[in-house]
């Protein structure tokens, strides 16, 4: 059964059929012909693949980030931002930078960010002259660190498919996060004038104040969802409904830029991309328990022990292949599959679970705006309408620079470590 849970799912990826889809055919096919398993395993497995308490903070975090994004609660964390930011050179795109950041400590949804931070800062970047090569990259890619900066989706799904804590996955992220911030926003400062843009904000402390005072609301949220989490108050979980009943108070009642028919379109937008990644979650998690019980998962760790390289040479071999994967595979879904195989290997190394869930998530998030499957590049082109070769090469210095900052995260456990014994 082994080698159709391999040769099926790439033959039915490279006809073009969507990923949950192939994998349910796979599933199906190997306890159908190659086990005697009886059929109901599909179903209970299926639902035991969704029934996990931390799921219910992906619905959550998905619906506060669209709310916050027409709710006026993001344009005001612009304003905040760019009144810091504005007196340097390349202010403009740090701004943008630094909004993608402080966006993803509330969203945790690469898509969302990308929705939200390319509608506000896309259209100021071109205006400025910043070339269309430059600031479709930069937007493509900085939108990326939603999946580092904590709430993440992504850590969500690690956590719950290699059962290591979440809280843990949040703080090991920081550092990373803005280890990869800062490399993009180096770049940023010392090419960005190559790039055509000239405007420079000023900045003024009565300008900061103002939007300061104008974000206090907006600037709640993170402290709601970071306070919450790590005073013990609630759970991750439990953070992200909260963050949206605070998204909806301070949209709804104090800026009063959204309607209850606006939040209903919201929740229902919200709903139907749930429902597309709970349907992954779903198959996903029956191919990875077939994977284990048909054996590949013990062959592929014997086969990469076997090899008897030495502890750096196994994660450069690692860190290749998902960065392979992380191009035709979405997140959530190579997440579920790939974890639960790739850990263990990971353990033998003496790593720690952290760490290595770290750098998995790393990975994988350099192929949200790798091509040609990034999901990052898909929602940008569906927005801005961006030539496929122009925004490639846009994203060629920031992939390599992403590289770079995973190299770093991959061989110095202490960007990932260092904070636990402060959080937990």
């Amino acid at each position: 059964m082994g080698w159709l849970m391999v040769v099926m799912p790439l033959t039915l990826l490279v006809m073009g059929v969507p990923i949950f889809l192939l994998l349910l055919a796979t599933c199906i096919t190997a306890v159908v012909f190659f086990t005697s398993l009886p059929h109901v395993v599909v179903h209970q497995v299926v639902f035991d693949s969704l029934n996990k308490f931390p799921l219910i903070a992906v619905p959550f975090f998905i619906f506060t980030g669209d709310l916050m994004s027409r709710g006026g609660i993001s344009t005001r964390l612009l304003r905040w931002m760019a009144s810091m930011i504005g007196g340097f050179r390349a202010s403009l795109p740090l701004t943008s930078l630094g909004f993608a950041a402080v966006f993803g400590a509330i969203s945790g949804a690469t898509t969302a960010s990308v929705a939200a931070v390319g509608s506000l800062t896309y259209p100021r970047l071109r205006q400025a002259g910043y070339t269309e090569k430059f600031a479709s990259g930069l937007i493509t890619a900085e939108c990326a660190l939603d999946n580092l900066i904590p709430p993440s989706i992504a850590f969500i799904i690690y956590g719950i498919a290699t059962e290591t804590s979440v809280v843990a996955l949040f703080a090991a992220g920081i550092i990373p996060g803005l280890v990869l911030g800062g490399i993009f926003a180096i770049y940023i400062y010392f090419c960005s004038s190559k790039e055509g843009g000239q405007v420079r904000q000023k900045f003024t402390w009565p300008e900061f104040m103002a939007a300061s005072l104008d974000g206090l609301w907006s600037l709640g949220a993170i402290l709601v969802i970071f306070g919450g989490i790590y005073s013990g108050v609630f759970s991750p979980s439990e953070a992200a409904g909260v963050a949206c009943v605070y998204s909806i108070f301070v949209a709804a009642f104090i800026y009063r830029e959204v309607t209850l028919l606006d939040i209903f379109n919201i929740a229902a937008r919200s709903a139907i991309l749930t429902a597309t990644i709970f349907v992954i979650v779903a198959v996903a998690g029956l191919f990875g328990w077939l994977l284990t019980i048909s054996g590949v998962a013990g062959a592929v760790v014997t086969f990469i022990q076997h090899l008897q390289a030495p502890p750096w040479v196994v994660l450069l071999i690692i860190n290749a292949f998902l960065l392979f994967v992380g191009c035709f595979i979405d997140t959530g879904t190579a997440l579920l599959i790939l974890s639960p195989l790739l850990l263990p290997i990971g353990r033998s190394m003496g790593m720690d679970p952290i760490h290595f869930g770290v750098i998995v998530v790393m990975n994988l998030t350099i192929g949200t705006f790798t091509p040609p499957f990034g999901l990052n590049i898909f929602v940008f082109q569906a927005m801005f309408k961006t030539p496929s070769a122009i925004l490639y090469a846009g994203l060629v210095p920031f992939i390599i620079l992403a590289i770079i900052a995973l190299m770093l995260v991959t061989y110095i456990p202490a960007l990932s470590l260092i904070v636990l014994p402060y959080v937990l």
